[in-house]
């Protein structure tokens, strides 16, 4: 029962990585697809503010990831890393690479400098997701078990495939999403329309890549395929359909927080329809969650761990998220210093005050 309740857990923060880590990578999608220095300046403009104040912290539903497999379940962590050290490792490099381009292109002073720091991060966001969901797509297919030696095979097949191109996909929908609201939010309507029709069109892109991705399943990943057509798994299944099409019926109105939840529903739902697929396998068909789990005294201490974590972590994120999208968390602009160094001192320079 332990090992079930972790595995949930796990499967909690797989799906809140994917939307909290999948909208920045989305920002990134779309600060590659921009265009050149001139006409994509805009929308750069706006992906820099909006992601500043926040990209950083969506990492740490990473982290979760990372130590709930390690320490609940370390036959799959050593499975998973033993077997795709490859794509995994070069989505390590890509988060590095990403973060890296996204810190330095701002304080760069020359032109140059800023459009290497900028192809860095845009690239980054784009290479990063596909592998992690290339990842995903080999434990999906059933190529990984305990004792698979690395090997393309693990996880170049073609569910790896689409499900790669479901991650860079469903990331460049979050951003876009999000950044409608930003673009309202920092008042530039026109970048609200821009925005607006990325996510619509991704949005379709990922209806289709849900088809394809369907039948590839069929064949390549029978017992996923079988976990999605009944039970808990068609339920997030059919949550994640009616979350998107809300989506798309709320981005042709006036875009407000309610587009946003329906956004990461539909993401989220699809993650917990594949964990749902899956079970009682954590690797099918080779691994289950009782035999994957570590020993039952480390599973309660963990549960207690991650609880307490869980109790500290999540109001302080969701306090930081109310602070941006309420713009406690903006830059000062040079207006914003010489009104308050004007009020600070008197007119002929002095402290004022009594």
């Amino acid at each position: 029962m332990t090992a079930d309740l972790i595995a949930v857990v796990l499967l909690l923060a797989v799906a809140a990585y994917a939307c909290a880590g999948g909208t920045d990578y989305g920002a990134g999608f779309w600060d590659l697809t921009a265009g050149g220095a001139r006409r994509g300046s805009r929308a750069r403009w706006l992906v820099d503010h909006a992601m500043a104040p926040v990209w950083e912290v969506n990492n740490v539903w990473l982290i979760f990831v990372l130590v709930i497999m390690w320490t609940g379940f370390p036959v799959l962590f050593q499975a998973v890393f033993s077997a795709m050290w490859v794509p995994l490792a070069l989505a390590v490099v890509g988060m590095v690479l990403r973060g890296a381009g996204f810190v330095f292109r701002k304080p760069s002073r020359r032109l140059a400098g800023r459009r290497l720091y900028g192809a860095v991060f845009a690239v980054a966001s784009v290479v990063t997701p596909f592998f992690l969901g290339a990842a995903v797509g080999g434990v999906a297919s059933g190529r990984v078990a305990p004792g698979t030696e690395a090997s393309a095979h693990a996880w170049a097949g073609p569910t790896s495939l689409v499900f790669g191109l479901g991650a860079v996909t469903a990331t460049a929908f979050l951003g876009a999403v999000f950044l409608t609201g930003d673009a309202r939010r920092f008042d530039a309507p026109d970048l609200v329309g821009y925005f607006r029709w990325r996510a619509l069109g991704s949005l379709g892109v990922l209806a289709v890549l849900a088809v394809v991705t369907a039948f590839v399943l069929h064949d390549d990943s029978p017992h996923v395929w079988h976990g999605l057509t009944r039970g808990a798994g068609l339920f997030f299944v059919a949550v994640a359909v009616v979350s998107a099409v809300a989506t798309g019926v709320l981005l042709l109105r006036v875009p407000g927080v309610w587009v946003r939840v329906a956004a990461v529903g539909a993401v989220a739902s699809s993650v917990l329809a594949w964990g749902m697929a899956q079970r009682p396998y954590l690797l099918p068909t080779s691994l289950t969650v009782a035999d994957a789990a570590g020993a039952p005294a480390t599973l309660t201490w963990l549960g207690v761990v991650t609880l307490v974590a869980l109790l500290l972590v999540v109001p302080a994120v969701v306090l930081l998220y109310w602070l941006d999208t309420h713009g406690e968390l903006e830059e000062l602009s040079d207006s914003d210093l010489r009104r308050s160094s004007g009020g600070a001192t008197g007119g002929d320079g002095t402290v004022g005050g009594g």
